[in-house]
């Protein structure tokens, strides 16, 4: 329950998103009333928000165990640990707490564009093998494809917006974690995508699994890479796909030069 008149927040491919410089812009204004089953990392991919900086805005402290019927504060911006914090993921807007909803949409409709750094490649996959089984190693994480179908909607910033990217395939596919992790949401509370599965990587990145037919993990569960967490399905969409998203402290980010080039 949000106690704010808000725009309807979507999951992938629809141009009722909000439209600034990142095309997921953080929500600095009203409060969410915490529900059954839902998360703090939920809450956040919901609003655009860092995990970390939204809980320490609402004091919250790791490892981030909310409560149904806890308010959390969407008006106060809270602050990343300067250790985790880079030149391109600080954001100017949050250097102070409070602010009028006003101020926030103004900031957000004149800030000038940003742009992702490239992900730097630390180790580039064995094409002798097959895509299935192939991996690379970017900022620092170990990557393969969550599915190997074929990729039906790419990234996109403007058009029809999309947060990832989606993959085809068949109601039942497997669907496998694309890095080691821990699932830190498992069910179907955000709109748009259906029965998600959110994994959380390291500090800086998390995964998102979109559309299941079958979620196979729990919450708090470690997961390795390429092992089976969902089965494909169309849960809130209109086909059988994948909607795969990758995050980085809180921002989508173009899932393709993370995964090994097809």
């Amino acid at each position: 329950m949000v106690a704010v008149s808000l725009p309807v927040m979507v999951g992938c491919n629809t141009s009722a998103i909000y439209q600034d410089d990142r095309y997921n812009p953080p929500v600095y204004w009203g409060r969410h009333v915490v529900k059954k089953g839902e998360t703090l990392y939920s809450i956040a991919w919901r609003y655009g928000r860092d995990y970390r900086e939204l809980g320490n805005a609402n004091n919250i402290q790791p490892p981030y165990h909310i409560r149904a019927g806890q308010v959390l504060r969407l008006d106060l911006k809270g602050r990343v640990p300067a250790s985790t914090r880079t030149a391109s993921t600080a954001d100017p807007r949050a250097a102070s707490s409070g602010g009028t909803a006003s101020q926030d949409r103004s900031a957000r409709s004149t800030a000038p564009a940003k742009t992702d750094p490239k992900p730097q490649v630390t180790r580039k996959p064995d094409r002798g093998v097959e895509l299935a089984r192939q991996s690379q190693t970017v900022s620092d994480i170990s990557w393969q494809w969550p599915h190997t179908g074929t990729v039906i909607a790419n990234f996109s910033t403007s058009g029809q917006v999309n947060k990832g990217i989606d993959i085809a395939g068949n109601a039942g596919d497997p669907i496998r974690a694309a890095a080691d992790g821990n699932v830190v949401y498992a069910g179907n509370g955000l709109l748009g995508y259906g029965n998600l599965i959110i994994v959380n990587h390291n500090e800086h990145f998390l995964s998102a699994y979109a559309h299941n037919r079958r979620i196979l993990v729990k919450e708090g569960e470690d997961v390795k890479q390429g092992q089976t967490i969902a089965e494909m399905g169309d849960s809130g969409a209109e086909g059988n796909k994948l909607h795969f998203e990758i995050r980085r402290n809180g921002n989508p980010v173009d899932p393709m030069p993370y995964l090994p080039a097809r």
